[in-house]
This record gives C-alpha cells, structure tokens and sequence, in this order.
C-alpha cells in the first residue's frame, strides 16, 4: 500500500504558512519530544501534558492553550490505543505551535471514515476504559488551524496540527 494523505486548514492557512510559521531563530525556537508506548493506559497523554504546561509557562493565550491540550492528548491517545509506539514532538515558535504525533502502527486504511464523529476500530476493552469512542481525529481537526493525516495501513500514522500564534 501506499502512505495516503489529507489536509484540514483555517481559511487562508496552508503548507507554506505552516512552513513559514515554523521558522524562527534559535533562540526563539522550543523543541520537546516524549516517546509514547502503545497499550501504556497508565501513562496515556503524559507528554501531552508536559507540552501543556511548557506552552502555559509561555504566557499563550489560555483559548490557545486548551486548544492545545486537547489536540495533543487525544493524538497521544489513539497512539497508545492503536499502536505499538509513538513519538509527540512540539516545536514552538513566537508564530506557531507545530505538532507531529507519529506512530508504528496499523495505520488508517479510510482517512475521512476514521475523521468522522464516532467511528472507532477500538475494542471492547479499550472502550470500557473509556477511550476509543471515536472523537480522537474530529477532536483534533476542531480544535487546530491546520491539520494533515498521513498514513499507511501496515505501517503507521503521522499527524502534523499547528496552532497559529499571530494573524496570518
């Protein structure tokens, strides 16, 4: 199979605004990543968290902020769900907060299937925990300026969201 792609963005965002966005000196630049173990419920949006409080610590927006926190822990959420591993890596800037949540995993064989509302492929078990109700991906679509979902079944999922700091 091959990797399959769609994009999700706020009017007037796109590949280079995110591109633009990203840039930034050195010295303006922060850079997080948090490893995420698949099936580790007890740790599930631990480096969701961190990512929010550095963020917070940044004097965003509390709006931004919470966008933030919900974008970055459901993304955790279905790598701890659905895959073997993962990785959330947070790179902010005074333009933008840019996301990645990659996986090894199943992947997604249908992208705008698994975007609608209350799709799942969670099992029971994992349902009965309280996760998999299907509200991961519409969760991040809505709360993100841009949104792109690469994936490749038998390989895995890449996420990348933004969170625009400055009117475009």
């Amino acid at each position: 199979m091959a990797w399959r792609e769609r994009i999700w963005a706020r009017e007037g965002v796109d590949d280079d605004t995110i591109e633009e966005c990203t840039q930034g000196q050195p010295d303006q630049v922060i850079e997080i990543e948090k490893p995420i173990v698949g099936g580790d419920f007890a740790r599930a949006g631990a480096g969701a968290s961190e990512i929010k409080r550095l963020v917070k610590k940044l004097a965003v927006p509390p709006a931004v902020v919470r966008r933030v926190a919900v974008a970055c822990f459901e993304g955790e959420v279905n790598v701890t769900v659905y895959a073997t591993r993962g990785t959330i890596k947070a790179r902010i800037t005074p333009a933008c907060i840019f996301v990645v949540v990659a996986d090894e995993g199943p992947g997604i064989p249908d992208i705008e299937q698994a975007m609608q509302p209350g799709w799942t492929t969670a099992t029971p078990e994992v349902r009965e925990m309280g996760f998999g109700a299907g509200l991961g991906l519409p969760n991040i679509r809505e709360n993100t300026d841009y949104l792109k979902v690469r994936s490749e079944v038998g390989t895995g999922t890449i996420l990348e969201f933004a969170f625009l700091l400055r009117d475009i």
